[in-house]
């Protein structure tokens, strides 16, 4: 899956791919799920501009 224009990567891959929890046991935290909570995203890339206004 290709990330959308102004979404962070690893919040979309964490939210949309079941295989980036894969590997967790059932309700275990993922810790770079929590890392990035905590520390906001980092690799956010900011949005296209809108041509509408």
């Amino acid at each position: 899956m290709k990330t959308p224009p102004g979404e962070c990567p690893q919040c979309w891959h964490h939210a949309h791919d079941r295989d980036a929890h894969r590997h967790l046991a059932p309700r275990e935290d993922c810790p770079q799920c929590v890392d990035h909570m905590i520390h906001g995203c980092r690799s956010r890339v900011p949005k296209p501009k809108s041509r509408w206004w």
